[in-house]
């Protein structure tokens, strides 16, 4: 699972760009929020060689508790490499707009194959949701989506990944206790080292758990006696709901839903951090896709505008809040509710007008958050990522300006901006 850089950054990943993007987008459980709390330095140098770091990092690992036996084993891999470190500095930023990003991220062959997937491993997904709450369709979901279902979780030894990343001067506060929770999980029996081979971040499984995420959630469902995420179907679909529903899955409740919103609104309203009761909702006109009536219940849901009101329209409930707790980017976690929904039964969505909205792309966020700055509207870095932070912003310009506050930007706003008025 995956927390990355930035607001919106991706928990890190998504698949070569069926690949390369999975892989970039996926990177961890966790990620994603750690980096939200600072963008370190890429130049930064380190001041001590790393044979010193290792030396004070074991005596650290001893300390924690860690075997000799362990340590023994795991020393061979413990080494620094100039590649992981050129990687993790160099990332690339992909800026792609939710429906661009939906659409390389759900080929239909994956949903195809995620119903297949459920329908295959029905039994034991009835076991999961009687256990955890949380239903096949969602587990499946970030399966397809973090690793292709397995086959492509990545192929750099972890622990390598993790020494590189904790000795770097990055962000060794980061990796350092991923390291440790590495030597532990093998400490426990596992996983041997040379079995640790991931992502270039060090995410382990065919969910992508970071080693903290693994060691502290990862369950043994197929009785084994091992908590194998990289082999074992039934132990990587159980701890995928387990680690759910310890970040605040609600057993029985809905996730995501699109619906059809009218022409006028009080689009203030439609933003991920305002909820209110499903009836609120009713009464404004929003219906069910299929044109039925919303019920009137207290259920709370936000409604969400990925591309603002002339694009797909969905009410996020509770549960989605911890597809964002999964990975803190908007549209990784819209495009995996949703995924999620098409395995559920839920149609295709609805496009409106969004396929002939002007690109937001890297280039032109990156404007737009410059501009955003300048007027006082507190877009945060200038990074190209139209992430909540400058999602955020753009509401408020468009509160200030008089214009339709749905937080997605427009030419109309670009140009407002620009005039300062």
């Amino acid at each position: 699972m995956v927390r990355r850089a930035g607001a919106d950054a991706p928990r890190w990943r998504l698949l070569a760009v069926g690949t390369a993007l999975t892989l970039w987008i996926g990177l961890g459980i966790g990620l994603a929020s750690a980096e939200a709390v600072a963008a370190p330095a890429r130049n930064c140098r380190n001041t001590q060689s790393f044979a010193a770091w290792l030396s004070g990092f074991l005596a650290e690992a001893r300390r924690a508790g860690v075997s000799e036996r362990t340590l023994r084993a795991a020393k061979p891999y413990l080494k620094y490499s100039r590649r992981i470190v050129a990687i993790d500095r160099g990332q690339r930023i992909f800026a792609l707009s939710f429906l661009q990003f939906a659409k390389r991220l759900i080929p239909k062959y994956r949903i195809v194959r995620g119903r297949k997937l459920i329908r295959k491993y029905a039994r034991t997904f009835a076991r999961i949701e009687r256990r955890y709450g949380v239903p096949a369709p969602v587990i499946v979901a970030f399966w397809g989506l973090e690793s292709d279902f397995g086959a492509n979780s990545g192929k750099d030894k972890s622990l390598t990944a993790l020494a590189t990343l904790a000795y770097d001067c990055r962000r060794p506060e980061l990796f350092r206790p991923q390291l440790l929770a590495a030597l532990k999980i093998i400490d426990r029996g596992d996983l041997r080292p040379a079995e640790m081979i991931g992502s270039w971040a060090g995410e382990l499984g065919q969910t992508q758990f970071l080693p903290e995420h693994y060691l502290n959630h990862a369950v043994d469902f197929d009785g084994d006696g091992r908590r194998n995420l990289l082999k074992s179907v039934p132990d990587v679909l159980a701890s995928t709901a387990a680690y759910l529903k310890a970040i605040g899955w609600r057993r029985g409740e809905p996730w995501l839903e699109e619906v059809r919103i009218p022409s006028q609104l009080p689009w203030k309203e439609a933003d991920i951090a305002i909820q209110h009761p499903r009836r609120y909702w009713a009464r404004l006109g929003v219906r069910r896709a299929n044109g039925q009536s919303l019920p009137g219940d207290s259920l709370p849901a936000s409604l969400l505008l990925p591309m603002g009101r002339f694009g797909p329209a969905f009410l996020a409930y509770p549960n989605f809040l911890v597809y964002l707790e999964w990975n803190n980017s908007l549209n990784y976690s819209t495009t995996a509710a949703y995924y999620a929904a098409r395995l559920a039964g839920a149609p295709a969505m609805r496009l409106g007008r969004a396929r002939s909205l002007p690109a937001f792309g890297y280039k032109e966020t990156r404007v737009l958050q410059s501009l955003l700055n300048r007027r006082g509207f507190a877009a945060g870095e200038v990074d190209g990522k139209l992430g909540r932070q400058t999602r955020a912003a753009v509401k408020r310009a468009q509160l200030h300006y008089g214009l339709p506050a749905d937080s997605y930007p427009t030419p109309e706003l670009i140009a407002r901006l620009r005039r300062g008025r």
